[in-house]
């Protein structure tokens, strides 16, 4: 068969309803994949997703003592993914209900959270500059710091004022390090960033400072300082950095959450198509492949084989001399899969032979002479009888 046809075939056996399916699990797996990708989640998210691949395969290869054993596996996984990932799973139901029930209250529900993440912010470091506690928050943009962010340890608090001032206390493990702000949460903190190399810009200016200038170098997060030397608060973006006041910053802020994360009331579903690709080639790539092995590998087919036919052992002074036919039609059912690998020697027919003696005998072929996969059923025997002609092993001595 040539890929043309084969691809028409496939086509036409999903036909619309398997669209719709492969279409609605697509939007499914790319929503959890965008709620987890920027959090610590992430890595747990994505050992599932490989374990998940490999359960695929042993299913699609009959591999019965792996998939028995990652079935055990996901069977526990569950309801732990359950316990530590609650508050995702929560955030998630939220944004489903709120864009299917009221995209504008998603929005004002957005705004607002935007509005307290940014009064939490210009208060802290306000706050921290008066004090001259030395600060440095990280806040992502569309590119991952990950790659340019070196130790951390992993937090995913929800951002709040004494979180943050209990974070930067002098006396604290952590003070000294940077502390990465993603979507309202605490990712990581005691961080360490490349140091900038711009002395020019550096003048009269700590470590902190080169720490923010040499991250905003290389990404186009915003970072925000509070110097504990001079007593103020200076912001790096795109290889530059200035000193700034609490109104600067808080409109500063607002920039930066408006380009991040722009609100657009009648474009929103559009938006969806042109960013994140990754993730959405990923999300269909899975929802096919489940869908092939869930749907199109599991269809019910039915196999017809020839097999020869053998039989038990009779006693030694006789012996079978010929059999009419030799070799039967067997039909068997099972999903699509089971037959991949299906060995036609796999299959055997041994006949019962009651009361053997001399002669000609006629004798039924039954579900119980025939061995084959426990995975697949017996529909039909043609025929059902054989003609079984035994002769005496000593007929030399007769004659």
């Amino acid at each position: 068969m040539n890929p043309t046809q084969f691809i028409s075939d496939i086509l036409k056996e999903i036909g619309v309803p398997g669209l719709f399916d492969i279409a609605f699990m697509s939007l499914f797996i790319y929503a959890i994949l965008a709620l987890f990708n920027k959090t610590k989640a992430r890595f747990v998210l994505t050992g599932i997703i490989i374990m998940s691949v490999v359960y695929l395969l042993a299913r699609q290869f009959n591999l019965v003592l792996t998939t028995s054993v990652l079935q055990t596996f996901f069977a526990v996984i569950f309801i732990a993914l359950i316990i530590i990932f609650q508050e995702e799973i929560r955030q998630f139901l939220e944004q489903i209900a709120l864009w299917s029930l009221s995209p504008q209250l998603a929005i004002e529900r957005y705004r607002g959270s935007a509005r307290e993440e940014i009064d939490i912010l210009v208060r802290t470091l306000t706050d921290l500059s008066k004090e001259k506690i030395g600060a440095l928050v990280i806040l992502p943009a569309k590119t991952s710091v990950e790659s340019a962010v070196e130790g951390g340890t992993a937090l995913g608090g929800k951002l709040s004022e004494p979180l943050l001032k209990s974070l930067l206390d002098p006396h604290s493990i952590g003070h000294d390090g940077a502390i990465i702000v993603d979507k309202g949460m605490v990712v990581k903190f005691s961080c360490h960033l490349p140091l900038s190399k711009n002395f020019t810009a550096l003048v009269n200016r700590g470590t902190r400072h080169a720490a923010a200038l040499g991250l905003s170098e290389v990404n186009d997060a915003l970072c925000l300082v509070a110097s504990e030397e001079r007593g103020t608060i200076s912001v790096a973006r795109n290889g530059e950095l200035r000193e700034v006041g609490p109104e600067q910053l808080g409109l500063i802020l607002e920039k930066f959450y408006s380009e991040v994360n722009p609100i657009k009331k009648r474009r929103h579903f559009f938006s969806f198509f042109t960013k994140n690709f990754r993730e959405k080639a990923i999300a269909i790539f899975m929802a096919i492949a489940l869908w092939f092995v869930f749907v199109h590998e599991s269809k019910l087919v039915y196999r017809t084989y020839s097999v020869p036919v053998k039989y038990t052992t009779l006693p030694a002074e006789l012996t079978v001399e010929d059999i009419k036919p030799d070799r039967v039609k067997v039909t068997f059912l099972g999903p699509r899969r089971a037959f991949y690998f299906f060995n036609e020697k796999e299959v055997e027919i041994f006949l019962k032979i009651p009361e053997a003696r001399k002669g000609l005998k006629t004798v039924d072929i039954s579900e119980s002479s025939l061995k084959f996969p426990k995975d697949i059923s017996l529909e039909n025997i043609e025929p059902r009888r054989v003609l079984v002609r035994i002769d005496s092993t000593d007929t030399g001595e007769e004659e």
